[in-house]
């Protein structure tokens, strides 16, 4: 095992990188822009499994065919409250960014409004999206099933996905947003594949091995299964994922998916859900809301998020992300092939 560097660049050698490497992947200049501003902001935040590394997963799977990397979404105003936007297996971010202002001109005549997208490739962190919902005024809730990694509470073998949950509150003195987005793992795949390249052990809890043994080795959880976060709590939670972002949309399950090239049984595409709340249409008290962050700063513990956010103000105002010094070579390599 050897301890990672993580030297930095700038926003503009990052932007060139992912620019280059997407174009090369065969990306459409829209989903080129988007992805590319939601990795740089990512990497900026130090969100390291999910910025600048995706790079070559998006890449690996326009090859692969797990993602169309032409395909433009088909948006529609499904009811009163609900938006449908069938990504036509692209990825999911152009698809949310194509129909956000249909989600938030919902949202302020309904109070509540949805966001269904169907056959996506969905590969960013959540956050993402419901902070630009909070940038608008807006309460941001988004969850998605990913592929089977994960083992529900009991067993051993990988039929749950990672199934993250995003939450974002916005804050009216112009504070960044109370925001949490977590996997319902113990930890985000993203997280135990970068520990595999650099060698760095797991903590323990995080993982079973392909025997259905506890193991902190990154390689063997890979080939076994990640273990829910909190026990049977996690499991339900994900369990809630898989039906919400699943069936109730009219889309599949985790399990009945899988990484492009590996199954051809199995379709490599899911389904995202994105609810957007208008406080003002709920009659909210913010500051009954600031009352309460108060409270928590005040026990000496922090906000979710903070950590990420600061990161993110500091490497702006320095014009420079940090990137572990093994991936930037990679990307180096892969955007001059």
């Amino acid at each position: 095992m050897h301890t990672a560097e993580y030297p930095s660049i700038t926003r503009d050698e990052a932007a060139l990188l992912a620019r280059t490497i997407l174009t090369a992947a065969g990306f459409a200049a829209p989903h080129v822009a988007v992805m590319s501003r939601n990795m740089l902001d990512a990497q900026e935040q130090e969100c390291h499994s999910h910025g600048l590394y995706r790079l070559i997963l998006c890449s690996r799977a326009a090859r692969q065919g797990g993602v169309d990397p032409q395909a433009m979404p088909v948006i529609s105003d499904a009811a009163a409250g609900l938006v449908r936007a069938d990504a036509q297996g692209g990825c999911s971010l152009l698809a949310f960014e194509q129909s956000l202002d249909m989600l938030t001109r919902k949202a302020r005549q309904t109070g509540l409004a949805a966001l269904a997208i169907s056959n996506c490739y969905h590969y960013s962190a959540l956050w993402w999206e419901v902070e630009q919902l909070a940038a608008q005024g807006f309460v941001g809730l988004a969850m998605t099933p990913t592929h089977p990694y994960v083992a529900p509470f009991g067993g051993t073998v990988p039929l749950l996905g990672t199934n993250p949950l995003a939450f974002s509150w916005p804050r009216p003195d112009g504070s960044p947003p109370y925001s949490f987005d977590f996997a319902t793992s113990a930890a985000a795949r993203g997280e135990v594949e970068l520990k595999a390249r650099t060698g760095e052990a797991l903590p323990e809890g995080w993982s079973l091995d392909a025997e259905g043994n506890p193991t902190t080795d990154a390689e063997a959880a890979l080939n076994g299964a990640l273990l829910t976060f909190g026990g049977h709590k996690g499991s339900a939670i994900s369990t809630m994922i898989e039906l919400l972002a699943g069936p109730l949309i009219g889309e599949v399950a985790g399990y009945q998916t899988a990484p492009a090239g590996t199954d051809p049984a199995r379709r490599a595409t899911h389904g995202e859900l994105i609810l957007a709340f208008d406080p003002k249409v709920f009659g909210a008290d913010f500051s009954g809301a600031e009352a309460l962050f108060d409270q928590i700063i005040g026990t000496g513990a922090r906000l979710p998020s903070q950590r990420r956010q600061t990161a993110g103000a500091a490497s702006a105002n320095a014009g420079k992300m940090k990137i572990e010094a093994g991936l930037l070579a990679e990307l180096r390599r892969l955007a001059e092939a």
